[in-house]
């Protein structure tokens, strides 16, 4: 959707902002509103910008083992008042990962041979 509102705001000085909206079948209240959020867009990408900054200084200084709660937990000690959905998501576009522990696997032995009728 917002691709829409993009290609009316590069062409609204072209052509008047009714006929683009009509033709992408978008309303034009939601581009305005669109246009509107603009600075506060910017400004989340900013601050998360510097979050994941302090996400990478955590999970360098854990050598690489910290997940997001372990994560959200040392921003929380430190001050920063941040959600762990947040988190998780920072995370997840800067493609920080931490360690994953999991149970070896446990085969069953195989199983016997049964006889087999005799007629």
């Amino acid at each position: 959707m917002s691709s829409h509102f993009q290609f009316v705001d590069d062409h609204c000085d072209t052509f008047p902002v009714k006929w683009l909206c009509q033709i992408l079948e978008v309303s034009r209240s939601g581009f305005y509103r669109w246009r509107a959020s603009a600075p506060a867009r910017a400004a989340r990408a900013h601050s998360d910008q510097e979050l994941a900054a302090r996400i990478r200084t955590i999970h360098a200084d854990s050598d690489g083992t910290y997940g997001a709660p372990r994560v959200t937990a040392e921003l929380r000690d430190a001050g920063i008042e941040v959600n762990h959905k947040r988190v998780e998501r920072v995370m997840r576009e800067h493609r920080i990962v931490g360690v994953h522990l999991r149970k070896p696997v446990r085969t069953l032995s195989p199983p016997r041979m049964r006889p087999r009728f005799r007629t």
